[in-house]
């Protein structure tokens, strides 16, 4: 489940091939034949709900992949419990999916509790900044997540100079830009999941001659969107992502060589899917060795998960509530044409 076609298409096309590359891995490794049902939710809640009906109407589906956006996962939760179908998100972040009682939701990355404090602490005493304005588009992750920093860059003695909420539609950002001009705020923080957006943002910035930074979260990790569709206006931006650069690991260059080759190039928001798809794939495996291919099998399985080569440079495992242990948030800042 993801946003394949739409504005959201890069991150999403993103996770959907590393989902692909995951299933031919596993179907050439056992000997399988896992069919992968593609289900488009364009990161709308209400479109979520029913991808969601279609997948648990189908006996043959013992597992979900995503939805991307923690606003689908929380309208999605209590259908897949009731359903007794695992779902394992690979970009889902807000930290209360996890903590709600629904113990068929597992995700692949780390949470907003910790991604918040990350982006804080780096703007505040990396960049020296002591005035941040913040922006959300409305979603539960984006409100999550710029009140998560927020409160963090407060408790370094750092003042939110003001917060703004935005639409996943709005595509003109002038009069924002010059609200942000008339305070003293050296960086914005804007957790979006349009890419597009931060770029617009940052080409009226340019425009107006603004000097604050541009600080990003997951969803502009884009370089079509975000880089060359700000032409330049986002040179030195950062954003923070909730999965490394694999291109940097070694115990990952056969499986970057081979997705490079079979899809080209790629971000940081796709591998957490491909690890999430393995996870899930292995699951059904092991029900299905064990005698009892079912749903509640299955999730029972993937609460055992232990990769010990996951594609992030470190085992895979989940805690008892379904969140990855031992992940962490990276820094990137745009430099050329690449996060580095």
């Amino acid at each position: 489940m993801g946003p394949f076609p739409g504005p959201a298409a890069s991150i999403g096309q993103e996770q959907l091939n590393w989902a692909k590359l995951a299933v031919a891995d596993f179907n050439e490794a056992t000997g399988w034949n896992v069919e992968l049902v593609e289900g488009d939710t364009q990161l709308d809640p209400a479109i979520a709900v029913t991808v969601a009906e279609s997948l648990i109407s189908d006996a043959d589906i013992y597992g979900v992949v995503g939805p991307a956006g923690s606003q689908e996962v929380e309208a999605t939760q209590p259908m897949f419990q009731e359903a007794s179908l695992v779902q394992i998100s690979g970009s889902a972040t807000r930290p209360s999916l996890t903590t709600t009682g629904f113990d068929t939701f597992f995700r692949t990355v780390p949470t907003d509790a910790a991604q918040g404090p990350t982006v804080a602490d780096f703007i505040a005493n990396e960049l020296g900044v002591t005035s941040l304005y913040v922006i959300d588009d409305q979603t539960s992750y984006s409100v999550g997540l710029a009140d998560e920093a927020s409160a963090a860059f407060e408790a370094t003695g750092g003042t939110i100079a003001g917060r703004e909420s935005v639409t996943q539609d709005d595509v003109d950002f002038s009069s924002l830009v010059t609200v942000i001009n008339s305070t003293d705020a050296g960086a914005i923080f804007f957790p979006g999941q349009i890419a597009s957006q931060g770029a617009q943002i940052a080409k009226q910035m340019q425009e107006q001659g603004s000097t604050a930074v541009m600080f990003g979260a997951d969803g502009f990790q884009s370089v079509d969107d975000f880089i060359v569709g700000a032409a330049g206006a986002t040179e030195g931006a950062y954003v923070s992502a909730f999965a490394p650069d694999i291109h940097e690991l070694e115990s990952s260059a056969d499986v970057v060589a081979r997705f490079t080759e079979e899809y080209g190039e790629f971000g940081t928001f796709g591998p957490p899917t491909y690890a999430a798809t393995l996870a899930l794939l292995e699951a059904i495996q092991r029900a299905s060795d064990a005698g009892e291919l079912s749903r509640e099998a299955v999730r029972a399985e993937v609460a055992n998960t232990n990769q010990e080569l996951s594609v992030m440079g470190g085992p895979l495992a989940f805690d008892e509530n379904g969140d990855v242990l031992n992940a962490a948030f990276y820094i990137f800042q745009v430099q050329g044409d690449a996060f580095v």
